[in-house]
């Protein structure tokens, strides 16, 4: 059996920005991921002087962070960062209040309720399906366009797994269509209807339709799915 080629491991200080750098790059090669990124940043997230700031802001986050936990996929071969993964383990029993969206605080106005739009109806219904539990939630997951189709996306969601394995936590996550069938290959399962659902409006997004987003869950091995 051939090694593996990638190795998924703790992010550090120093990888945020090439970490970063595999976010926006697949997020704007993604049709779903770069309507989200022109949501959430609609001054544009392309020059040094936001990815910069961007940097600097994510590492003042990491400061003060309690459950938030980043990833980075690193090629063994080369020893460069090709995907990443971002995620909350809520392991600590949190309020009503702690949980509610929180809202973009770098948008204001009319950007600002475009924003809230899409993000709380999808922050309204991880409360409907997993509520006060303790569980992992990935925010993110995403593997440079030049890297992808090696199988690092699967490495990253397999070390995921691993961490609800041992931790005997569930997984929630919101997909992109895209990924959707990679999840469903490693185990996930989509949220029943009934228990929640999210369909964000053309008119909202810009785009010709309608976009439901699939909602995914994976329990532990050691209770079931």
């Amino acid at each position: 059996m051939p090694p593996t080629p990638f190795a998924v491991l703790p992010a550090l200080i120093p990888d945020i920005k090439p970490v970063y750098d595999a976010y926006f790059a697949a997020f704007t090669a993604d049709a779903d991921g770069r309507k989200i990124l022109e949501i959430l940043f609609p001054g544009g997230y392309t020059s040094a002087e936001f990815r910069k700031a961007h940097t600097e802001g994510t590492l003042a986050w990491l400061h003060k962070a309690e459950s938030q936990y980043t990833w980075k996929c690193v090629d063994v071969a080369t020893g460069d960062i090709v995907g990443m993964a971002l995620c909350d383990v809520f392991i600590k029993p949190r309020t009503k209040e702690e949980r509610a969206y929180p809202g973009i605080p770098w948008l204001e106005g009319e950007q600002r309720e475009r924003a809230d739009q899409v993000l709380a109806p999808l922050c309204e219904a991880r409360e409907k399906v997993m509520g006060d539990g303790a569980y992992i939630y990935v925010h993110a997951i995403a593997v440079d366009p030049k890297h992808q189709g090696r199988g690092a996306g699967a490495m990253i969601v397999k070390q995921l797994i691993n961490l609800s394995n041992d931790s005997n936590l569930p997984i929630y996550l919101e997909s992109s269509a895209s990924a959707e069938g990679l999840y469903k290959k490693m185990g996930f399962v989509r949220v029943p209807e009934e228990s929640a659902r999210v369909i964000h409006s053309k008119a909202v997004l810009g785009t010709e339709t309608d976009v439901e987003v699939p909602l995914m869950i994976k329990t532990p091995a050691k209770t079931g799915l």
